[in-house]
């Protein structure tokens, strides 16, 4: 039983992994048609600054998390750390990080779309998942359920464990699917520059 639940949560892991690669992948071809308003100057650069600041909180987010729950998701519940004010925190951090790469376009509108797009598909993924966690761990997880949000952290029920068992493996992981975020910043720059070049028409521009 442990074998299986485990394999299950693996797979719902590289569902969460296919999501987002999915609508970053998507997203980067929609971009290629859409700038920001306006196309140059500080605002501009402000908000790509921003979103690169949310992309390093994604990454050290997403770390955080699988110090915690790496390796023992099927195994344990794990209710401290960051799960102890979201049942969901690497779907938290995720959004975040989409929300950044948006930003690299400059624009806020667009930076909001993908952070939000990004956490409704990351719904669904945790709905399904809990499912499985619910028949793992019965009352145990519905107790958890009823005092952790899913996903928008409450900070003031933060606790923290005394000792913490990391997974190096889980860690290299995490961090290596984290990059897909930096990439968005030589292809947003890539864009950028066809754009401002007139390779590729600029159908709509958003503030």
């Amino acid at each position: 039983m442990a074998t299986q639940s485990a394999r299950s949560l693996d797979g719902f892991q590289h569902l969460r992994r296919a999501v987002l690669f999915v609508f970053l992948l998507a997203a980067g071809f929609a971009l290629l048609f859409i700038s920001s308003y306006p196309e140059q100057g500080e605002f501009h650069e402000l908000v790509e600054s921003v979103g690169l600041g949310l992309i390093g909180v994604a990454i050290v987010g997403r770390l955080w998390c699988t110090l915690y729950i790496g390796g023992r998701k099927a195994a344990e519940l794990v209710q401290d750390g960051p799960y102890s004010i979201s049942r969901n925190p690497l779907y938290v951090f995720s959004s975040i990080g989409a929300a950044g790469v948006g930003a690299q376009t400059g624009s806020v509108t667009i930076a909001l779309f993908f952070g939000v797009v990004t956490a409704v598909s990351f719904h669904f993924v945790a709905w399904r998942e809990e499912r499985l966690l619910s028949r793992i761990f019965g009352d145990s997880f519905t107790a958890y359920r009823a005092r952790v949000p899913r996903f928008f952290p409450k900070l003031s029920l933060y606790r923290d464990s005394a000792t913490v068992t990391v997974v190096p493996k889980r860690l290299y992981t995490t961090f290596i699917d984290s990059l897909v975020f930096f990439a968005a910043l030589p292809i947003s720059e890539l864009i950028e520059w066809l754009q401002l070049h007139h390779y590729v028409p600029v159908i709509l521009r958003l503030p």
